[in-house]
């Protein structure tokens, strides 16, 4: 099933201000805020596109968050008339069109490391695969909803003009091709979060005097370290292991060779 849109209320934690920059551990994916986005718009003309075809299962081995920009459509990419590997859209591309159920298949997050990696900050498609949908969130790329009639009007406009820039205007919802703007859909909850630049370290971090007073008050009311179990449960003396072997004088089947 695609993804809806429901209807969300920012949180009364809202207002306070994000940590100082140097406070956290950067996330290797740019969290930039996106309010209004102008780049070059790339024709999918696709349906049913899936994390695999997005990104590879062989390049989910690499450790790493990024760099994964040459994953990106790996097989489609070896033909010579993909559209990525036309000079109007090669390394260019910003604002990709797809069909619907855009990122079925996988939960891999590395499809959308993938795009993000090669440039693509928004995509727009009829639908999307409910766990891609929140991974974009996630990864700083805009995930817009947009009819099936709109997104074909588009791959219309862009077709007329390969490399043609569009606009989008994430505070408005809206799309601009040329002189045709088309409204989209995006959650509150995930325009909130895009337009204000926040990752999941982030949004943790607008608790951090919450968290901080818990922890104050973890240490005071549960002194002890963290063990198995309490110190007052321990025994008095330590439990050896069954596994452990019993002490031998025996100096094994070497020693009679003079080896030990």
């Amino acid at each position: 099933m695609g993804r809806s849109v429901a209807h969300w209320r920012p949180p009364s934690q809202q207002s306070r201000q994000p940590p100082p920059a140097g406070a956290r551990i950067e996330s290797l994916i740019s969290m930039e805020k996106l309010t209004t986005l102008t780049g070059v718009g790339v024709p999918l003309r696709r349906s049913n596109v899936d994390t695999d075809q997005i990104i590879p299962a062989v390049f989910l081995k690499r450790v790493t968050k990024s760099g994964f920009d040459d994953a990106l459509f790996y097989a489609w990419r070896r033909d010579p008339n993909f559209v990525l590997n036309q000079p109007e859209y090669a390394g260019k591309g910003q604002i990709l069109v797809a069909g619907p159920e855009f990122g079925i298949g996988s939960s891999r997050e590395h499809a959308v490391w993938a795009l993000h990696d090669y440039g693509f900050r928004v995509v727009i498609a009829p639908s999307f695969a409910d766990i891609f949908y929140g991974n974009t969130a996630k990864n700083g790329v805009l995930a817009a909803i947009m009819p099936q009639e709109s997104v074909e009007l588009l791959w219309k406009l862009l077709d007329e003009e390969p490399g043609r820039q569009m606009t989008v205007d994430l505070e408005q919802r809206t799309v601009t091709c040329g002189d045709v703007t088309l409204p989209f859909e995006v959650g509150d909850y995930v325009r909130w979060r895009l337009m204000n630049g926040y990752d999941d370290i982030d949004l943790t971090l607008q608790h951090e005097d919450d968290i901080a007073a818990y922890e104050k008050m973890r240490a005071e009311k549960f002194p002890f370290k963290p063990k198995t179990i309490p110190a007052k449960h321990w025994a008095e003396e330590p439990i050896q292991s069954a596994r452990e072997p019993e002490e031998s004088d025996w100096a094994g089947p070497l020693s009679d060779r003079g080896i030990i």
